[in-house]
């Protein structure tokens, strides 16, 4: 069984299938010791890969070889790969999408952007013409052999959100994202266009979006949850915490591993779990 149909059959399972973003291979670490599926998002790899924001400095090698990277130490992981705009080139998504397959991705979330992107819950999103974003979705859908492929929106204009939704649903794409709802009234008006297409919900936090449980999420009818940045931004506010109360303890580091915190032994045992599992797996991209 590959991996797109591994994720398949999980979307289809009763319930809202939650993946967690991750940004680098220690955040995933830590993530996979809570949840089996994992979304490498966009954002999260901007911000700790080049320290630039979301808005199209990503280069697809550099995310192809991540995602590769995160495969081979987590085989029995749902991976679902924030590829943008398929870097703008449709020749260019089919290449990355054909690649991330043989790699072992599970699935990848393609958006209607045009440059300069943006962030999906940040202001200035610009959409293609949904002919041309349909053409590039169509060469993607071409491309992939089992992958799941998830259609995304980005438009901000009422009536142009539904229309882009219904138009999203009519595809052969498995999944459909409009990024950025703003309701929970917005998640059903989507919910009822999309029609029996399974709907994928963006969460993050300070985003535009409601913050919802996953019983609220599968009560609406969503299918599946991301959460792009709550391991980077987890992280963010532990580091800034940590460096603070060094400064103030004048360079004293705690006694981590004897008061229940981190330190090298924790650390340690975390890294040795993928080092194991990296040379248990002949194959990175084995289903």
């Amino acid at each position: 069984m590959t991996y797109g149909t591994k994720l398949r059959e999980r979307i289809a399972a009763p319930g809202t299938t939650p993946l967690i973003g991750v940004y680098d291979m220690y955040s995933a670490s830590i993530a996979a010791q809570h949840y089996d599926a994992m979304f490498v998002s966009g954002f999260g790899f901007a911000a700790s890969y080049y320290g630039l924001p979301d808005i199209g400095f990503i280069a697809w090698p550099d995310m192809m070889a991540f995602v590769q990277r995160l495969r081979g130490a987590f085989p029995g992981h749902h991976l679902l790969v924030d590829i943008d705009d398929g870097y703008v080139d449709p020749e260019v998504a089919c290449h990355v999408v054909e690649g991330l397959e043989r790699i072992g991705a599970s699935g990848v979330i393609l958006e209607d952007q045009k440059r300069p992107r943006r962030c999906g819950h940040a202001d200035g999103k610009q959409v293609l013409p949904l002919a041309d974003y349909l053409t590039k979705l169509d060469m993607v859908l071409a491309t992939r052999r089992d992958m799941v492929v998830v259609a995304r929106t980005d438009a901000t204009d009422d009536a142009d959100i539904l229309h882009r939704a219904e138009a999203l649903a009519a595809t052969d794409a498995d999944v459909v994202l409009v990024d950025g709802v703003r309701s929970v009234e917005w998640i059903r008006r989507i919910r009822d266009v999309v029609g029996d297409k399974p709907l994928l919900f963006n969460q993050i936090a300070g985003g535009r979006s409601p913050s919802l449980s996953l019983g609220e999420l599968t009560d609406l009818g969503v299918d599946i949850a991301i959460y792009s940045t709550p391991c980077l931004f987890a992280a963010h506010q532990a580091m800034h915490s940590a460096l603070t109360d060094l400064k103030r303890a004048d360079g004293r580091l705690p006694e981590a591993d004897d008061t229940g915190g981190v330190g090298v032994g924790t650390a340690t045992r975390l890294l040795e779990g993928n080092l194991a599992r990296l040379r248990s797996v002949p194959g990175s991209a084995r289903g």
